[in-house]
């Protein structure tokens, strides 16, 4: 699909679409196989790498560590199978690697390695270090004279970290706008609303307040994705941030918005009732 330039591809929503289902399907079977949880994370971000990886990241599976690509910093680890299953279907891992998902000696552990898949930019699962670390490679591509965007994806419950706004602060004082932070506002954390613990303020005003350029969307809708990703530097010298209001559990009705799918394992009879309600068989069962 996508090469390492700056030439889009034409934009399928329904495509992106049905690939979407695939992989929340894909997310759904590795769960219960690998008997770990985090659903409620992946498939609430599923929409938004989906469309990164088709659409607008300039990065390929025949040379994912070119020097000219773009930087992708999956900072919220723990739904990394939305990632994993994203990956496999674009060629970056052989599908058959999705069935190893958290055993022992994976390449896919239930937080994302980069000892385990070196493919990736870096490891993740303690939260608030991913836009750290994006910045400070944003900021070095700068210095070497690399015109490549780096991006990270966060989850809400991670802004709750300090961490995160030390490195908000860094990215604005250095005026690095090609930096993109993709925050996944699904309103869940580990055993509440996120809301009530941030205390229902605006991170699309904080981000702001810090020096940055942001808007709100809906993170669930591929056009609204793809509309933001186009605007991309929102304003010249300032980082960006878009907000993606998402739903936990996005695509299972019996998983949406529901605080317990942060950790609940799927059975075998929620498995199935889920797949046949994203009528789309896992892509490692296919």
């Amino acid at each position: 699909m996508i090469e390492v330039t700056d030439i889009k591809p034409r934009v399928d929503v329904a495509q992106l679409a049905k690939i979407a289902r695939q992989v929340r399907a894909t997310c759904v079977q590795m769960a219960h196989d690998g008997k770990e949880g985090h659903l409620s994370s992946a498939l609430s971000c599923v929409d938004i790498l989906v469309a990164l990886y088709n659409y607008w990241l300039r990065v390929s599976p025949e040379n994912p560590k070119s020097p000219d690509r773009d930087r992708f910093f999956f900072s919220k680890g723990h739904a990394c199978t939305a990632l994993y299953a994203v990956l496999a279907d674009r060629g970056f891992i052989p599908k058959e690697w999705l069935s190893t998902y958290a055993q022992h000696n994976s390449p896919l552990p239930n937080h994302t390695c980069i000892y385990a898949l070196p493919l990736l930019e870096c490891s993740a699962g303690s939260l608030g270090h991913g836009l750290g670390i994006a910045t400070g490679a944003a900021y070095g591509l700068r210095l070497d004279g690399v015109d490549a965007r780096v991006v990270v994806l966060m989850s809400d419950g991670e802004c709750n970290e300090g961490s995160v706004w030390e490195g908000a602060m860094f990215a604005a004082a250095k005026h690095l706008d090609r930096l993109l932070a993709i925050v996944d506002y699904n309103g869940i954390q580990a055993v509440g609303r996120s809301d009530e613990l941030m205390g229902h303020t605006s991170l699309e005003q904080k981000f702001r307040a810090f020096g940055w350029a942001a808007r709100t969307i809906n993170g669930n809708d591929s056009s609204e994705i793809i509309a933001a990703l186009d605007d991309f530097p929102f304003e010249p010298g300032r980082p960006s941030a878009i907000i993606a209001k998402t739903v936990g559990g996005a695509g299972v009705s019996f998983m949406e918005d529901q605080v317990l799918w942060h950790y609940r394992v799927p059975p075998t009879d929620e498995v199935q009732r889920a797949l046949q309600e994203l009528g789309e068989k896992p892509l490692h069962r296919g």
